[in-house]
């Protein structure tokens, strides 16, 4: 698409998505569940668009059962965060501008191993061993502000 002087402009684009940091405790240890998503190959927090007729909190379960293979429920919301990208998702280049809602979810039962196609493995992870391996900044604070909730309801 060209403006008026010429030159090329991208659509713009809303995507809203929702993901959580799934825990559970090993002994005094917290890990979380983390991603390893095709065909990127980045280490990521499971999250997915939101669909037409859910809420946040129930794309955030559908998400981290369909990526992380397991069964987790919503122990109270992170964070929102906010960022811009550009894809070619569809043939044409767009920039979207995405909001994920990141909710503190305790594991309930299942195996990470019982991932989706979009992710090439997933793993239990110490919360600082994740906090490495994610790829994305704001990710790994979401991680850490995680550990912070999880620490202070393990002392309740």
């Amino acid at each position: 698409m060209a403006d008026p002087a010429g030159k090329h402009t991208l659509v713009t684009m809303e995507q809203v998505s929702a993901g959580g940091v799934a825990f559970r405790r090993a002994g005094d240890l917290a890990e979380v569940a983390i991603c390893k998503i095709v065909p990127e190959m980045r280490w990521q927090l499971p999250k997915g668009v939101i669909d037409a007729g859910e809420t946040a909190e129930i794309a955030a379960v559908r998400e981290v059962r369909e990526e992380a293979g397991i069964v987790a429920e919503i122990v109270a919301p992170i964070e929102t965060i906010e960022y811009w990208f550009i894809a070619n998702y569809t043939g044409e280049r767009v920039r979207y501008h995405k909001f994920v809602h990141f909710f503190l979810m305790e594991f309930r039962s299942g195996d990470v191993g019982d991932h989706d196609h979009e992710v090439a493995e997933a793993a239990w992870r110490p919360i600082d061993t994740a906090v490495e391996m994610l790829a994305f900044k704001s990710e790994k604070e979401i991680v850490k502000k995680a550990g912070e909730m999880i620490a202070k309801t393990a002392a309740d």
